[in-house]
């Protein structure tokens, strides 16, 4: 009877920690799922299993770039441990090709701030790029045109695109963007920028809120990290405490 007791007992006390590592798992699947950039710049393309904290991607994305987005976007979320990032990389266009840079182009204003990519209509031939569509001003049209400009292998950016100011009093809501989503996109504007070094920079979000530490080389490249943050969407205010070389 003591040893039918005792394993009862055993039993009974490890109840609360599987349910426990259960509800956490549930809660990462979630927040993953629900994040902007699975439901947005993955298109939900990507599957996310965890399993006492450890996360299994799977799925097809077409850039490489997308399943490092994919990655790095559930490493930001709390309680996660380790990630097995198993998704395959399969595109239908060949890289740096019209319908590649076509590509990009809208993948980069999924995440900029101050831009549309739902009004925006992107067109590319022989490397020649054709916007059109509406901006909601002059800024936003010029904004959506340098962003064009910076993706490889862009030979001209022709913008057709219009401005339509919204009526006096229109008042224009964006969509709330996660923490683990900006987070994520800083630390990819960081890494794909020339002149930044990710490795020397350390990226946190909270509520919007991005607060980025480490060491720049000097202040003017402090200045363009807290720039590059500034420009994601989702960002409401940077906190930049890093430290420049002497």
């Amino acid at each position: 009877m003591k040893t039918h007791a005792r394993i009862a007992f055993l039993i009974a006390a490890a109840l609360p920690v599987a349910l426990f590592a259960s509800s956490t798992d549930s809660k990462i699947e979630d927040t993953a799922t629900a994040s902007y950039n699975y439901r947005t710049v993955l298109a939900n393309q990507v599957s996310v299993s965890s399993h006492d904290g450890v996360v299994t991607l799977t799925g097809t994305v077409q850039d490489r770039d997308d399943r490092a987005l994919a990655e790095d976007t559930v490493n930001n979320i709390p309680g996660v441990f380790s990630v097995d990032n198993q998704i395959i990389v399969k595109s239908d266009v060949p890289e740096h090709s019209d319908a590649w840079i076509a590509l990009k182009i809208r993948s980069e204003l999924l995440v900029k701030a101050n831009v549309s990519a739902t009004a925006t209509k992107v067109d590319v031939k022989d490397g020649v790029v054709t916007l059109s569509g509406t901006a909601t001003s002059g800024a936003q049209k010029d904004l959506t045109e340098a962003y064009a400009k910076d993706i490889d292998n862009v030979k001209a950016v022709r913008n057709e695109m219009v401005v339509e100011t919204p009526p006096a009093g229109t008042a224009t809501v964006g969509e709330v963007i996660d923490d683990a989503s900006i987070t994520s996109e800083v630390k990819y504007a960081l890494l794909s920028h020339s002149s930044t070094s990710a490795l020397s920079t350390k990226v946190t979000t909270v509520d919007s809120v991005v607060s980025i530490s480490g060491v720049a080389g000097s202040d003017a490249e402090k200045d363009l990290v807290t720039k590059l943050a500034q420009d994601t969407r989702g960002v409401k205010s940077v906190v930049n405490t890093m430290t420049v070389k002497a």
